[in-house]
């Protein structure tokens, strides 16, 4: 039996030095109960936490540790890296080379910059489209999160559904009034957006596969049918592929389904577990950034020579072609086993994934946009997610965060977590 004695005392401590003692919400485990378990080291498909207790990760840094924790080649290159200076301000090597291996995956990406996180990667991706175009207003999708920049916390998935906030104070009316909310996987509503505010709409940015309110692939054409409509009406589509990039295919979704966005956003897997950001796309849009043009945007970590490097070390490791097709299958399998343990438990699930991240949900419904996806049983989640812990298996703290899978997750590590499985669902229902 687990007991998490040191973790909690951390959490106590640290919820006297910091908001809800932590430094992301979604970690303080409001939506699941109890107290969160501090991580001390992780090797491979595993972590440890302070008191001792190993788990199955299929948080993995919520995506971007595709071929597992501290493997040896990134961490080498980060000590190799960290060892000759952790920051210089100032031009390096290794930025262009991580350009050039995005591109190489992503050939749709004619220009990149490189920033620190996914969330600056979309405020600039956003400003630029604005500029370009001469125009104010957004799409998005609700249950779509694109960060938290001001004008995106509108209808926004993961750790704002998690917590009930339909979008966050602070937040000036003003500051969203140009940002219209369709819902994901509609394109006929994203035609009578485009005709009511025919000649006002700058960009429609999109998770070409949601991730953030659990995973829901797009339906047939509906990818299509967006490049389509958007070129119609002369406005840009950026997909944000921060979660997807790497994830669902090694091209990302833009490859995996042969859909040509005007920009990208991504993060997580091109830092390797370091923080970093990127946005690109077209050279003639891409042209209009400082100091080539005069939309200004600018980061004193901006291609930080250590999250590069882990970057190209991940990159290089977890784009070989078997070695993701062996990670992709082995995705595949867990989700079907667990959809069958499941159903002998007779609890109503459904399993939405692509390549290496999928996500279960509780509910009888068809989960292919947030309304369906908010009919899933939280309080069931919750049971399971407890008993799946103290069986060893560690799972984002939320129904609508998705579940990761890493090179590293071999047999062993499915085997553990469907006996896992089997007994949380024998405890939550049996």
């Amino acid at each position: 039996m687990h007991t998490h004695a040191r973790s909690q005392a951390l959490f106590a401590a640290a919820k006297t030095r910091m908001p809800g003692g932590v430094s992301s919400p979604v970690r303080a485990f409001k939506a699941v109960g109890g107290s969160p378990v501090f991580v001390t080291r992780g090797a491979g498909a595993w972590i440890e936490d302070v008191d001792g207790n190993r788990y199955v990760d299929y948080v993995l840094s919520y995506g971007p540790l595709l071929v597992g924790h501290a493997h040896e080649e990134v961490v080498a290159a980060v000590q190799d890296a960290a060892a000759k200076g952790t920051s210089f301000g100032a031009c390096n090597e290794y930025e262009s080379a991580l350009v050039d291996k995005v591109r190489t995956v992503m050939p749709r990406i004619d220009r990149l910059r490189l920033v620190n996180s996914g969330t600056e990667a979309v405020m600039s991706a956003l400003r630029l489209a604005r500029a370009f175009t001469g125009r104010d207003k957004i799409i998005k999708c609700a249950g779509n999160y694109h960060g938290h920049a001001d004008c995106l916390l509108v209808q926004a998935g993961s750790g704002v559904a998690t917590l009930g906030l339909p979008n966050s104070p602070g937040v000036p009316n003003s500051t969203v009034k140009d940002t219209l909310v369709v819902p994901f996987n509609d394109l006929s509503a994203v035609e009578t957006v485009l005709y009511q505010y025919a000649g006002q709409i700058a960009a429609m940015i999109v998770e070409p596969v949601a991730g953030n309110m659990g995973v829901i692939p797009p339906v047939n054409g509906y990818l299509e049918g967006l490049r389509r409509v958007t070129k119609e009406h002369d406005v840009l589509l950026i997909f944000d592929e921060v979660m997807t990039g790497f994830r669902v295919h090694p091209g990302g979704a833009q490859s995996l389904f042969g859909v040509t966005p005007d920009l990208t956003t991504l993060g997580k897997v091109i830092g390797g577990g370091l923080p970093i950001g990127a946005y690109g796309g077209r050279a003639d849009i891409m042209s209009w950034v400082a100091p080539e043009g005069p939309v200004y945007q600018a980061g004193t970590l901006s291609g930080n020579p250590v999250a590069v490097r882990a970057g190209l070390a991940t990159l290089d490791l977890g784009l070989n072609k078997d070695m993701w097709a062996g990670t992709a299958s082995q995705t595949a399998l867990l989700m079907e086993e667990l959809a069958s343990i499941a159903t002998r438990w007779s609890v109503p699930m459904q399993v939405n994934g692509l390549g290496t991240m999928f996500s279960c949900f509780f509910t009888d419904a068809a989960v292919t946009d947030w309304t369906t996806a908010s009919t899933s049983d939280t309080d069931l989640f919750a049971k399971i997610f407890n008993a799946m812990l103290k069986f060893g298996v560690h799972l984002a703290p939320s129904q609508y965060e998705a579940w990761f899978m890493s090179t590293a997750h071999d047999a062993a590590a499915v085997t553990h977590t469907l006996h896992a499985f089997d007994k949380a669902l024998k405890e939550a229902v049996g």
